[in-house]
Parts: C-alpha cells; structure tokens; sequence
C-alpha cells in the first residue's frame, strides 16, 4: 500500500536522530571532508507532510475522510501532544474511526492500545462490535501493525493496558455511555486510564457538552454532558486539567434536539424529518480536555 508505505517512512523519520543535529559535526565540517551532506527537512515541513498523507491515505473511506471537517482530528491529536513512537491507549475504538489515523500517526516505534468491548459480552451488539473491529484490524495488517486490542467493559472489565505503560489516553464520546451505568463506573473509568498512564502522562477527552443552564440527566440520556462534571470526576481519579480547547466546538448546536445527540449527524435519528435543518447544523457542540497524571500525588 503505497500512500501508507510512506506515512510509514515520514513517521519514522519523525522519531529518528538527526545526523546532522548539534551534537554531530556541523555541515560545513562535513563538506570539508567530502562528505555527502543531504539538508534535512524541517520538523514542521515534515509534520505538514506526514498529516496530508494520513488524512488522505487509502486505507480511510470516503466517509470517514468527510466527518473530518467535524471531528478535527489533526487539530484535536496536536493538542493532546500525540507525536509519532507514543505509546497510546484508545478508549472504546468503536468501528475504528480514530484508529485509522492513531495507529499510522504513532508509526512502527509506537505503540497503540485499542480497548475495546468485551468479545464474550452477553450483549450482541458488544461482541458483534468487537468482531467486527478485530476483522477490520486484520485485514489491513501493515497500516495497524502496531495495534493492540485490549478489554474495556464497564464496570466489570478495565484491562486497558499494562499498568504506567501509556503516554497517553484518549476517549472521544464516550463518558456519556458509561454514566448510564452509574456515576461511580464513570469514576472507575478514570481511575482505570490514570492507572495506564505514565506518570506526567496525558489524558485527551472529547464529550458532547451540555450548556451549564440546562439540567444534564442521572443517565445523560441526552448524549450531552456538563464540561464542569467531566472535569471533577476527572480530578477526583487523580487527574489535572492543564487546557481546554473549542477546536470541537459548533455553536449552532443547541442541544435540547428530540432524539438528544443522536438527532444531529451522522445518526439523523429522525430520518428526513428536519433533516436538512440538522445537517445544517452539523455534528454536535464538543468540550476538548486535556489532563495530566501528575508525577508526585
């Protein structure tokens, strides 16, 4: 597969000493003593490349490539410092949106663990969902050389990664599912990705953001949640909120939809009713938080 051949190749030159850094002799020497000297790129000239050809390549459909304009994910990944040779924990992949951008971003001296449902779920739609992942995973062996699936199956099963192995985690439209639970499984998840971490490593969370003037549900049946609580049960796992972002943000969005979250795209639950209304808007209003697991607690 050419196109991911060379995201390979930028990717890996991306975690690669310079030969020609400050502590090599300078070019000048180098010439001096007949030496080839071949200029290296710059680091942002390289960046620019390695995103260009990852948004692009092949391997992602035409779908996924169109939800871009939405999901900012060169934008949202810079943010949380993802860089190529991380290793990196992807809360819930679902069908592997994210993973499909994570896995060639982090290259061959990454490392990416995808943790997923429970494969002997007693629900269907967890294991057929899971199934359904590890084909796609298969199937495309030299672009997700470097993936991992792990457990991720609340409030039961948290075997994301091996113990302070992570730079980071990311999780993105997630935590509203795991308050249908209850709160205290939202807080087990946290605690679960801060036990993953590295210390001083990074948490990335991407919700659907519920304005703090409208009352956010026991369930978050809506799919919106309050920036505010995300935030305190992060912090009461361990975590410190070091940024937030509008990089995800739609100001047309104003949550209070019938059929919640769901009613926007790409679900359109409702079908064609409104439904140019709702593509108007476009995909939902999103917090962007990053934390940090502190090195001394």
């Amino acid at each position: 597969m050419r196109v991911f051949t060379s995201i390979v190749l930028v990717a890996a030159m991306a975690t690669s000493a310079n030969a020609y850094d400050g502590h090599s002799e300078s070019m000048v020497e180098a010439k001096a003593k007949g030496k080839e000297v071949v200029k290296k790129s710059s680091s942002a000239e390289k960046g620019v490349g390695l995103w260009e050809e990852l948004l692009m390549s092949e391997h992602r459909s035409e779908k996924n490539k169109q939800r871009d304009q939405y999901r900012n994910p060169k934008e949202t990944l810079e943010f949380f410092g993802i860089k190529p040779g991380m290793t990196v924990v992807e809360i819930a992949p679902g069908g592997g949106w994210y993973t499909e951008i994570l896995s060639p971003l982090l290259g061959p001296q990454g490392k990416l663990y995808a943790a997923h449902f429970d494969p002997e779920s007693e629900v269907e739609y967890y294991r057929n969902s899971r199934k359904g992942f590890g084909e796609k995973i298969e199937a495309n062996g030299e672009v997700y050389q470097n993936v991992e699936i792990t457990t991720f199956q609340p409030p039961k099963i948290f075997d994301i990664a091996p113990d302070g192995s992570a730079d980071a985690v990311v999780t993105f439209r997630n935590v509203h599912n795991w308050l249908r639970g209850s709160r205290e499984t939202v807080l087990e998840s946290f605690k679960a990705m801060h036990k993953a971490l590295k210390p001083n490593g990074v948490l990335g969370v991407v919700e659907h953001r519920l304005p703090q003037s409208m009352k956010q549900d026991d369930k978050a049946s809506s799919g919106y949640m309050h920036q505010k609580f995300i935030i305190d049960i992060a912090e009461e796992a361990g975590f410190k909120l070091v940024a937030t972002s509008e990089i995800n943000a739609n100001p047309k969005d104003t949550a209070d939809h019938p059929k919640g979250v769901w009613t926007l795209p790409p679900s359109l639950r409702l079908g064609d009713e409104d439904k140019d209304k709702y593509l108007s808007i476009g995909e939902s209003d999103r917090m962007t938080l990053k934390f940090v697991k502190p090195a001394t607690e």
